[in-house]
């Protein structure tokens, strides 16, 4: 099932890049992948099992990219020009990346339940420590 799950995310990512989220239809993203709508849902669960995932795999490919300039020197200086330069490409190349990173968030995104409760609540806006905490595996 990667296959189906990596084609299923590829366009659900196509589709948001169209339409805002709330127009993005599941029927609509199974077709693009080629799977039955039943496929979509015994993957995700759901939109938001969806969006969960998107923005899972959006943040993975977003700290690979810093993993991949951070390794590229061994000057320390060099190392985080790198880490920098890739963040700003990466946010402007990304809406959802740069949603991630900023905790501001359109209405054309899928905005997870967690970022949305915290703003609400008067909390941390958002941004990295809530990508991470919520999208990311637990580092030990």
């Amino acid at each position: 099932m990667p296959a189906a799950r990596e084609s299923l995310l590829d366009a659900a990512y196509v589709a948001l890049a169209r339409l805002p989220w709330p127009a993005v239809r599941m029927v609509d993203v199974a077709a693009a992948a080629g799977v039955s709508r039943q496929t979509l849902y015994n993957e995700f669960g759901g939109k938001d099992g969806l969006a969960r995932a998107l923005l899972r795999r959006e943040a993975a490919g977003f700290l690979a990219g810093i993993d991949r300039a951070l390794a590229g020197s061994a000057d320390p200086r060099e190392r985080l020009t790198a880490a920098a330069e890739w963040t700003v490409a990466a946010a402007r190349g990304n809406a959802l990346v740069k949603a991630l990173l900023t905790g501001c968030w359109s209405d054309r995104l899928p905005t997870p339940a967690g970022a949305a409760a915290g703003t609400a609540a008067g909390g941390e806006s958002g941004g990295v420590a809530w990508s991470a905490a919520s999208y990311l595996p637990a580092v030990p």
